[in-house]
């Protein structure tokens, strides 16, 4: 009875959010809850309303729909992540087996309820309060850098009058002034000399973002692995008991893994002369010092794991 009367509400909100899939139609949505995250009309419900609920909210984490029952597991894993960001309050959500929390109807309902809840108030709070202009609230981003620029340095505010060449050219003379109070390579060199035309700084843009992209999939795959690894932690028969102990645990430190980068060409200008000169940890003169007993011991275990994973 309980489940029908949340079947209904969903339903009812679901054509007020404009939603028009083919879960509207009559047992469509039951049939698919039953089944949960195996079932893919299940989960692009769910992507759907994740979606929605991104364009109002700035969420890191993402849920993707699936093609196969096959991938229901994966599912659950991106809504643990989803959910622990959003600070959801429902423990049968977050909490128990990562694997089996989606495989249950009431919680199929529960979780359509929770974000559809959200997605209404999102809403309702973009109308109540719409964005304000850039003008409004302190100025747009490239505003609000150069004024911290001008706090940082202690200089006053400039006339409304000034030009773009002037105001720059007064905080080049402001660096310089500051500088020459410090010692000596304080600062450093910076590692970038050569200097740079419009067509330069499109390119290294370009490389910037194609680096990003590439540094995104590889953090994902490292939470992935991160997160098959915590859930293979509650395998035993010990640590089923401990489930919500590790959850509560784990969950608030795995949101704020974000796998974006936060690297941009300000960081380029930025970098000095020592940042090229990194010695590696496996380096000769730093093996010298971190050398130590252990290491013979865990030596020939990492060697043989390493020959397995390279011929099988």
């Amino acid at each position: 009875m309980e489940c029908d009367l949340m079947e209904t509400d969903i339903l009812e909100s679901l054509e007020d959010l404009g939603y028009k899939g083919p879960l509207l139609e009559d047992g469509a949505l039951s049939q698919a809850v039953s089944a949960g995250a195996s079932s893919p009309e299940f989960t692009k419900l769910c992507a759907w309303l994740v979606s929605e609920l991104r364009v109002f909210c700035k969420l890191e984490e993402n849920v993707q729909a699936t093609n196969s029952p096959s991938e229901a597991e994966e599912f659950q894993l991106e809504v643990s992540g989803l959910l622990g960001e959003m600070n959801c309050p429902y423990l049968s959500l977050t909490s128990g087996d990562v694997t089996k929390r989606l495989l249950v109807q009431k919680n199929c309902l529960l979780l359509l309820t929770y974000l559809i809840s959200e997605l209404e108030a999102a809403r309702m709070l973009c109308v109540n309060t719409p964005p304000k202009k850039a003008q409004e609230g302190g100025g747009s981003e490239v505003f609000q850098e150069l004024k911290g620029i001008c706090i940082a340095l202690g200089m006053s505010k400039p006339p409304a009058n000034i030009t773009m060449f002037q105001f720059f050219s007064g905080i080049e003379k402001k660096l310089k002034e500051t500088l020459a109070k410090v010692p000596p390579n304080h600062v450093g060199k910076p590692l970038l000399k050569k200097p740079m035309g419009p067509a330069h700084w499109e390119k290294i843009e370009a490389i910037n973002q194609a680096i990003a992209n590439e540094y995104e999939v590889r953090r994902k795959l490292l939470i992935k692995r991160l997160d098959v690894t915590v859930q293979s932690f509650g395998w035993s028969d010990r640590a089923k008991s401990q489930t919500e102990k590790l959850a509560k645990v784990y969950q608030p430190k795995r949101s704020v893994l974000s796998p974006k980068s936060t690297i941009s060409v300000a960081h380029l200008l930025a970098a000095r002369q020592d940042l090229s000169k990194i010695l590696r940890t496996s380096s000769g003169s730093i093996r010298e010092k971190t050398a130590c007993a252990i290491n013979k011991v865990i030596e020939v275990p990492l060697i043989f794991f390493r020959y397995i994973h390279f011929y099988l």
